[in-house]
């Protein structure tokens, strides 16, 4: 399940030798998240707008293969854990005609409320968590059905 994010490497995206920027990366995982967010039925800024924050507390980031210039990308995100008071994304950025993950990566969250004060969101906004954890646990029941 997950979502699934296009884009096309664009000239500044890329380093002197043609390749996709290491920093780039982390900003396609942000792409990944938002849409995902999105495809959800709320966006990044609805969520704000009711409070509820998602700032950043680590991210892991493994480059396996380049991309390069034009190459279109596929961003694949989903929620790999989910707890009451943090939430962890998983992406796998694919380059077209590539079967394998060029990067792989995870951004690690905390829940805040908009003064930027960590919650436990089931307590500040059940109803959010709620949503967030059925949508988890039904992403878990598509991996398990696949294995």
């Amino acid at each position: 399940m997950g979502s699934e994010t296009k884009l096309i490497v664009r000239y500044q995206e890329t380093d002197q030798m043609g390749i996709v920027h290491h920093s780039v990366y982390p900003i396609w995982f942000e792409c990944g998240r938002t849409d995902y967010i999105k495809s959800m039925g709320m966006s990044y800024g609805q969520m704000e707008k009711n409070g509820v924050m998602l700032p950043l507390l680590s991210m892991r980031c493994q480059y396996r293969y380049p991309s390069y210039y034009e190459d279109e990308i596929t961003v694949q995100s989903k929620i790999q854990s989910l707890t009451p008071t943090r939430i962890t994304f998983h992406y796998d950025i694919y380059r077209k005609g590539h079967d394998k993950p060029v990067v792989q990566g995870e951004t690690e969250h905390v829940w805040t409320d908009d003064g930027m004060r960590p919650v436990n969101l089931k307590k500040f906004r059940p109803q959010l968590f709620e949503f967030m954890n059925n949508l988890y646990l039904q992403e878990g029941s598509n991996e398990q059905k696949q294995e």
